[in-house]
C-alpha cells in the first residue's frame, strides 16, 4: 500500500493512522472477477452488498455487516469491496445486466437519478414513512442527494463532509484582522494581506473541483439553493439566472484582485500542495471540505496542535438571499435497494438499514474513523484534541437549512465535465461570464 495523499472523497483523517491514509481507492484489492452474487443474493433472504474497499471506511463497513450477520443466521449479508475505480465500472456493468447486489452503495446526486431514470432502485419514501424512528435518526440535510422527483430512493449512512473556510491565525494576526463576516469584508482583506506577501487564498486551480467550491457558495449566498435545484431538476437555460451573472463576476473579480495564490492554476489538489500553502502561513485562508483538517493535522507539524488554525461557515453576500446556515459538500454516501432483487433479499436489506445502519456501534465506528456520522447526537463521542472541530462539522451539517451536493456529483457525468471544464475557464479568465452560462446551458438535462 502507498501513502497517497487524501482527497476530498475520502473520509476525515483526524488519527494519526487515518490522516495520512490512501484513498479508499488507493489499497485492498480490486474486488473479485466475478459480479459477486447479483442480485438475488441466495435464498432465505440472503442479501448482496457492494461498496468501496481500503481505509478507513472498509473496516467499518465490514463491522456493521458482521454485527448484522450474527443477530440474522438466516438472513445474511455477503459483501463485495471494490476499488474506487472499479467499483464505478463494475456496478454499472452488474446493474445493466440485472446481475447486481441487493444493496448499492453510492454518492446520491446524479448517478443515482441514472439509477432511477432506469428503474434499478427502489423507491424508499413510504417505507420510511412507516419508520419514521429511522428517519429520525438521520440528518435531515442529508436526505436531498437521496432524493429524486421528491421521492427517497437512497438510504443517507456513514458520514458528511461540508465545505468550510479555512484560516490561518498567525497570518490574520500581522495584518491586526478578524476573519471577514461577509463577501464585502473579504474583499477589503485581499489588499491587505498582497501588502504583507500574504496570499489571501490558497487554490490548486488545477484540480479543478476546487474552484468549484466557491462557486457553489457564491451562488447559494447571493440566489439560495433554488437556483441550482433548477438546474439539477434539468429546467430550460437554468442558468441564465441573474444571480449566476452575478456570482460569476464576483468570481472573476476575485481573481483580478489577485485574491489567490499566484499560478494557482498549475497547482493539484492531489499533492496537498493547497493545504501546505495554508499552514505554512504563505496564505491566509483556503476554502475547502472538512477533511482537510486532517491532512494538516498530520502534515503540518504543529500548526493545528498549537491552534494555529481556524475554521468558519462561508460568511453572507451583502443583499443576498441565501441562508447563512446553508453548506455545500457531501452530506453523505448513500445506500440503494435494487429494484431487480427478491422479495426476501429486500427485506433483508431494509432490516440492514433500520437496525445495525442506524444503532449506536455504527455511530461510534465513524467516529472512530475520524469523521462525522450522518446519524444524529454524535456530539458526546467528540473528545479528544480533535473534539472542537468535530462538534462544529456537526453544527454546521446539523443546523444547515440546506446542505447541498457537490454539483459535479449531483449533475451527470456529461454535465458535470463541461462544468469543470468552463469553471477552470472562468478562474483563468478565459471565459466571459455570459459565455460561461451559454455553455452551462447548452448540457443541462444530458
Amino acid at each position: 500500500m502507498t501513502n497517497n495523499p487524501i482527497s476530498r472523497r475520502n473520509f476525515l483523517g483526524l488519527a494519526a493512522g487515518a490522516a495520512g491514509a490512501a484513498a479508499l481507492a488507493a489499497c485492498g484489492s480490486s474486488g473479485p472477477s466475478n459480479s459477486g452474487g447479483g442480485s438475488t443474493g441466495g435464498g432465505g433472504g440472503a442479501a448482496s452488498y457492494w461498496s468501496l474497499s481500503g481505509p478507513p471506511g472498509e473496516p467499518y463497513r465490514q463491522a456493521a455487516i458482521d454485527r448484522f450477520n450474527k443477530a440474522n443466521p438466516d438472513s445474511k449479508i455477503t459483501p463485495t469491496f471494490f476499488q474506487n475505480d472499479a467499483y464505478k465500472q463494475k456496478i454499472k456493468t452488474a446493474l445493466g445486466a440485472n446481475q447486481g447486489p441487493t444493496m448499492i452503495w453510492g454518492w446520491g446526486g446524479g448517478g443515482l437519478k441514472e439509477y432511477v431514470n432506469s428503474n434499478q432502485v427502489e423507491d424508499l419514501t413510504d417505507w420510511l414513512a412507516q419508520n419514521a424512528a429511522v428517519k429520525d435518526k438521520i440528518l435531515s440535510s442529508s436526505f436531498g442527494a437521496g432524493t429524486v422527483n421528491n421521492k427517497v430512493y437512497a438510504l443517507p449512512v456513514e458520514t458528511v463532509q461540508p465545505i468550510v473556510l479555512f484560516y490561518n491565525k498567525e497570518a490574520f494576526s500581522k495584518i491586526g484582522a478578524e476573519p471577514p463576516k461577509s463577501w464585502g469584508e473579504i474583499m477589503s482583506l485581499v489588499p491587505k494581506f498582497n501588502a504583507q506577501k500574504i496570499a489571501p487564498f490558497s487554490l490548486a486551480g488545477q484540480s479543478r473541483w476546487t474552484n468549484m467550491m466557491w462557486l457553489e457558495f457564491l451562488l447559494d449566498r447571493t440566489a439560495g439553493s433554488e437556483v441550482f435545484d433548477r438546474v439539477f431538476a434539468g429546467e430550460k437555460d437554468a442558468w441564465s439566472d441573474p444571480a449566476v451573472l452575478d456570482m460569476l463576476q464576483k468570481v472573476q473579480d476575485l481573481v483580478k484582485a489577485n485574491g489567490f495564490i499566484k499560478g494557482f492554476s498549475s497547482i493539484a489538489a492531489d499533492s496537498n500542495a493547497d493545504q501546505a500553502l495554508l499552514y505554512t502561513g504563505k496564505a491566509a485562508m483556503m476554502v475547502h471540505g472538512s477533511w482537510s483538517y486532517g491532512i494538516q493535522k498530520e502534515q503540518g507539524g504543529n500548526f493545528v496542535k498549537d491552534g494555529k488554525l481556524g475554521w468558519m461557515n462561508f460568511p453572507p453576500v451583502e443583499g443576498g438571499k441565501g441562508d447563512p446556515t446553508n453548506t455545500v459538500g457531501n452530506p453523505g454516501q448513500y445506500l440503494s435497494i435494487s429494484s431487480k432483487a427478491t422479495a426476501e433479499a429486500k427485506e433483508t436489506a431494509k432490516k440492514f438499514f433500520s437496525t445495525t445502519l442506524v444503532d449506536d456501534e455504527e455511530k461510534a465506528g465513524w467516529v472512530k474513523s475520524g469523521g462525522v456520522p450522518v446519524l444524529k447526537g454524535a456530539e458526546s463521542l467528540f473528545t479528544g484534541d480533535d473534539a472542537q472541530f468535530l462538534k462544529d462539522m456537526a453544527g454546521i451539517a446539523n443546523g444547515a437549512k440546506t446542505f447541498a451536493q457537490s454539483w459535479d456529483q449531483a449533475l451527470s457525468p456529461t454535465a458535470a465535465e463541461t462544468l469543470l471544464d468552463n469553471i477552470a475557464k472562468l478562474f483563468q479568465l478565459q471565459v466571459s461570464p455570459q459565455q460561461w452560462v451559454d455553455a452551462m446551458n447548452g448540457v443541462i438535462g444530458k
